[in-house]
């Protein structure tokens, strides 16, 4: 018999409103008796039906809800249908040869990644239920798009919450270990089976060409430079681009981007970028265009304080190495970091930097990655042109 949650009195306002999440300690009570991983449905208090999700008994999120319909079941056509919609979206707005064609939660298929380099899917499953239909996943990817080769890179932490290991590998057809994609007519390659997140960071693409105006004849220091999205980016017209990262690898990634666009006006640095930072300023070093995208400082709301300690001293150093005129680019990807806080931090950067700055620009993750109005989690990444006076 399926099982049926019931929840506490008052813990549907959220839920009903369009939260997908339903919390262990949300629950009065559990009915029926089913696999671990299968479809639950869920009930107010009172017996009223809310909607349908893949139940976790190790999970504090004990049910992700993606039915609203109680008719409704996770059939084949349910998933076929469920994911075109996704892609069919990013089609519409222009979408063709990178982009995230599904974003879990935000395309009603909670806990799911769907990734596309060119020909090459990648995908990341991180709950129980979406793992347990792993195969059904893929099947459909494939009588939808028909691609080259579909590989997974659940290789990552929160899967242990899930009770799950991390894996990787080739699920379908044949995966290179580069894939070149296009983004923004630039060349960039992606290396599926062993970059950050599936590959690649797909979330900043419109960014990394909204800078290509800010760097004109510029120089520009990238800071946490990864594979060099900003740098390729600036490099198309500064004058010269310095890409800091701490990993030799992802450095390695920006010289193979570099020559695969013909830019001979990237250089790299291998340092901790704080570091870097200090002797750039002890120097007395001076920047058109700084970029600072880093790593997320907190990853729960307890890192909060010492994550808003360590963005406003990066941002602190990065401000006092921008010309007069110039440009300071500033990103968080956490989302316990929020918009007015993040845009705090800056306000006290600018502040003890001595600087007078104004903004210029503000804009969060492409397009292919929206955001729940109704889930905050969804809604994860800041970024902002900050112009030195």
């Amino acid at each position: 018999m399926p099982y049926s949650v019931y929840l506490k009195k008052g813990e549907e306002k959220r839920i009903l409103a369009g939260h997908p999440w339903v919390y262990a300690n949300e629950v009065a009570r559990i009915e029926g008796k089913d696999k671990n991983g299968s479809l639950a449905s869920v009930y107010t208090n009172s017996g009223k039906f809310i909607g349908k999700g893949y139940i976790n008994h190790l999970s504090k999120i004990l049910v992700r809800i993606f039915i609203r319909d109680e008719d409704t079941e996770d059939t084949d056509e349910f998933y076929l249908e469920q994911i075109k919609r996704a892609d069919d979206y990013r089609r519409s707005i222009g979408y063709v040869n990178s982009y995230r064609m599904v974003f879990a939660e935000s395309d009603n298929l909670p806990a799911l990644i769907v990734d596309r380099y060119d020909r090459v899917l990648c995908i990341q499953c991180l709950s129980l239920g979406i793992e347990k239909n792993k195969q059904r996943i893929v099947d459909c990817l494939v009588k939808l798009f028909n691609p080259e080769g579909i590989y997974e890179r659940s290789d990552v932490s929160v899967r242990s919450k899930e009770g799950l290991e991390e894996t990787t590998g080739v699920l379908y057809g044949n995966v290179n270990d580069t894939v070149i994609i296009s983004e923004n007519g630039v060349k960039m390659a992606v290396h599926v089976k062993t970059g950050q997140k599936t590959g690649y960071f797909l979330d900043q693409k419109e960014n990394r060409f909204a800078i290509r105006k800010y760097t004109s004849g510029k120089t520009v220091l990238d800071c946490f430079s990864n594979s060099g999205g900003f740098s390729m980016n600036a490099a198309l017209n500064a004058e010269k681009v310095t890409s800091v990262d701490i990993s030799e690898t992802a450095l390695d990634n920006v010289k193979e981007n570099a020559a695969l666009n013909g830019f001979t006006n990237i250089n790299t640095v291998c340092a901790d970028v704080f570091d870097e930072l200090r002797k750039y300023k002890n120097e007395g070093r001076k920047f058109g265009v700084v970029i600072l995208d880093p790593p997320a400082f907190c990853k729960s709301a307890a890192e909060v304080k010492d994550a808003y300690r360590g963005y406003k001293d990066i941002n602190i150093l990065g401000l006092k190495l921008v010309e007069k005129g110039g440009f300071l680019i500033s990103s968080s990807c956490s989302h316990h970091m929020t918009f007015p806080l993040f845009e705090k931090m800056l306000g006290d950067a600018a502040r003890e930097s001595g600087r007078t700055v104004r903004t210029i620009e503000l804009k969060s993750q492409a397009p292919d990655h929206p955001s729940l109005m109704s889930e905050e989690e969804t809604q994860y990444l800041k970024f902002f042109v900050l112009q030195v006076m």
